[in-house]
Parts: C-alpha cells; structure tokens; sequence
C-alpha cells in the first residue's frame, strides 16, 4: 500500500511536468500578448523549469522507491522533502497563476497538494 501510494505520487508529478512542457506552453506564452523578446525568453525559461523539477520530484521519487527498501529513514527523509517542495509550490501557485484565466495554471495547487499527500502520507502509516 506504502509503495503504490508513493509510486501513484510519483506519476502524478510526472504527467503533470511533462503536460506543463509539452501541451500548454506555447499558448501560455503567447497569452501575455506582446512582450519583448528577453521577457518572452524568461517567461519560457520559467514555465519550462517548473516542469523539469516536477518530472525529476518524480523520478527521484520512483528511483529511491524501487531501490531502497521498506521505507528506509533516508527514503522517509526525502519523500518529505519532496512533499514540502511540493506544498511550498503550490502556495506560491495559489498566490501567483492560480489568480490567472489560464486553467493550468489554476490546476496546480490542488494537484501539487494531492501528489505531495500521497508522498507523504507512507511516512507516518
């Protein structure tokens, strides 16, 4: 039960980075209308880099879990950390993109608050 909660954890950081990548950004970035080149760049820079730290949260997470065993106390450590990570972000998302129209970003503080429930949850059971 430990191990599915942490691996369905895991996934939901990941699908969620890679959809943060892959799908919306273009039209993110095309939503903020005419900015200049260095603002566009960073704007890119930012939504693609939240999207990488997500992915590696969950790849982090399914490696120490297929490799360490019965929740081992630097496992516990890092599942949460990785579960504080994820709190901190989405309170900066409730206060920031949650306040946008853009629906993405409005998803990101109930997902990022399921994934790190679900990693942290295996800690204290």
């Amino acid at each position: 039960m430990k191990t599915a909660l942490l691996y369905a954890g895991a996934a939901i950081v990941i699908v969620w980075g890679i959809a943060h990548i892959a799908i919306p950004t273009r039209s993110v970035v095309d939503g903020f209308g005419p900015i200049s080149a260095e603002n566009r760049r960073v704007l890119l820079m930012e939504w693609l880099m939240e999207g990488v730290l997500l992915i590696f949260i969950g790849v982090l997470v399914v490696l120490v879990t297929s490799l360490t065993s019965d929740l081992e106390q630097s496992a516990v450590i890092l599942y949460r950390t990785c579960a504080s990570v994820l709190v901190i972000m989405a309170g900066i998302s409730m206060f920031t993109g949650a306040r946008t129209a853009v629906l993405p970003m409005k998803l990101c503080p109930p997902i990022f608050l399921t994934a790190a429930g679900l990693l942290f949850l295996p800690t204290v059971l």
